[in-house]
Parts: C-alpha cells; sequence; structure tokens
C-alpha cells in the first residue's frame, strides 16, 4: 500500500544525502502519493506533478538555477516573480522535492551515463567506464551518421559537431552533463585513441578549440555536443523505472521537460 512508503523511505534508497543532494521542501515523514522523476524541476513540472496527484518530485537539477540548490539571496531580496511563483506552488500544493545529483553521478557506474547508454542501445560496445567518461567501440560510421544516430535516438532536433564529418569513427568517448571541460575530455583522445567524444557540454574555448588544432594538423578527431538537458534526461527516464521497480505500489512518472533552446 502506498500510504506504508514516506519520502524518507525512497530517499534511503536512492541512498540518502549525498554531496549536494538535499530535500529542498518537504516533511521526510510525509506519506507518498506518487513519484515524479524529472532532469529538472521547472514550474511547468511542478503544476503537472499536482495535477497528477505525485506530491514528491525528485529533480537532478537545482530549483533555483544553482548546482548548490540554494535560492538565490538576490532573488529573494528583489521579490523575483519566476522565484516566487515557485515557491508559492510548493507551499500551496504542499510538495516535496529531493534534488538528486551528486548521488545519481556517484554510483559505481554514473546512473546518468547508464541511462544514456541504455537509450542509444550501445550498452554491448562499453569497452571502460572512468569516473567521469565511458568509452564505447562501435560499428564503424562516419561522424555525420553519428550525428543522425544521436538525435535519432535521443529524439533530439540537432547537435554542435566540430570536425570533420565524413571522417569515419569507431572509437567514441561518451561524457554526460557539464564534463566537455578541456582537463576532462582532451586527455581522453589520446588515452583511448578515440575518434571522437560526445558530450552534454561544455567551455566552448577549450576541447572544440582542440579537435580544431587536431584536424588542422591532420588527426582525425571529431567532436559532437548534445546540450546538458539532453545528455542527462535520459538518465532521470532510467531512473524512474529503478524506483518503480523498488516501489511497486506507489505511481512512478518520468516526467521529460523539452530541449531548451530554439535553433534559428
Amino acid at each position: 500500500m502506498t500510504e506504508n512508503v514516506r519520502i524518507r523511505d525512497v530517499i534511503e534508497a536512492l541512498g540518502g544525502p549525498v554531496g549536494t543532494d538535499v530535500l529542498r521542501f518537504g516533511d521526510p515523514d510525509e506519506i507518498v502519493t506518487g513519484i515524479a522523476v524529472t532532469f529538472t524541476a521547472s514550474q511547468q513540472v511542478l503544476e503537472q506533478a499536482h495535477r497528477r496527484g505525485l506530491n514528491l518530485i525528485i529533480s537532478h537539477e537545482g530549483l533555483f538555477y544553482s548546482y548548490h540548490h540554494q535560492p538565490h539571496e538576490k532573488l529573494a531580496e528583489i521579490k523575483d516573480p519566476v522565484y516566487e511563483a515557485k515557491l508559492r506552488t510548493i507551499a500551496e500544493h504542499r510538495l516535496a522535492v529531493y534534488c538528486y545529483h551528486d548521488g545519481l553521478h556517484r554510483q559505481r557506474i554514473d546512473g546518468i551515463m547508464e541511462g544514456i547508454l541504455a537509450e542509444l542501445g550501445w550498452d554491448a560496445y562499453v569497452q571502460e567506464h572512468e569516473r567521469a567518461a565511458s568509452v564505447v567501440e562501435l560499428p564503424l560510421c562516419t561522424v555525420a551518421e553519428l550525428a543522425e544516430e544521436l538525435k535519432r535516438k535521443l529524439g533530439i532536433r540537432h547537435v554542435r559537431a566540430a570536425g570533420d564529418l565524413t571522417m569515419t569513427c569507431r572509437r567514441v568517448g561518451v561524457l554526460v552533463g557539464f564534463r566537455g571541460g578541456g582537463e576532462v575530455a582532451i586527455p581522453l583522445f589520446e588515452r583511448h585513441q578515440l575518434d571522437a567524444i560526445v558530450y552534454g557540454e561544455g567551455q566552448e574555448w577549450e576541447t572544440p578549440e582542440y579537435v580544431r588544432d587536431a584536424c588542422y594538423g591532420g588527426k582525425a578527431r571529431a567532436l559532437l555536443v548534445l546540450g546538458h538537458l539532453e545528455s542527462e534526461q535520459p538518465g532521470m527516464k532510467w531512473l524512474a523505472k529503478q524506483l518503480g521497480g523498488r516501489f511497486p505500489n506507489v505511481p512512478v512518472q518520468y516526467m521529460p521537460v523539452d530541449s531548451l533552446f530554439t535553433v534559428l
């Protein structure tokens, strides 16, 4: 019965608070009527969860536009209407929001990584898991063909690319979220003899510029950029399935959010 499951039970099943993970709103002893699992607890997600009778929202990213999950003091000081609308929605509908970020990334195999590999059907191609990246060896294809596969399987409208789109690739590094910085991504090319890297996002003047210089110097290397949301959302879909199995008598719904940007 659902009345036997409390918010603290769900949090404990997720491994308990780790790093910045915290129950931002809600009573840990509250009975769970349903769980909404999402990449980000946007205003739209909060309202949808309430309409569907789901009182616990598990969000990967922070409520108030910050990794540390804390409301910006400036927003409170100036009575920012967007910030205050979220507060009202949470309070009026007695929603609980648990931000589950660090614990998911720190699993033996990063949970977000597991999600995107499963969504792409690349599990069987994994050669190695590092803490911040995974290496897959795919059937030979061009970079352009790989980009089309990513768009099709992830249901996204576009990816950004650097390098020669006609080059063939087989060994690919995968990095989710904000792990595309040069310090993390660039050494992977040589260490794992990669043809290409697929990542969520990173500083544009680091890894992309490395790929530019590599191609100019005759080294066949490429980069495909998915976007932060696009690379991590499959992991929350994967998490919803895990929670559904762990709590079969509690409604668990994965609540996707639309890609943020429109390309003009």
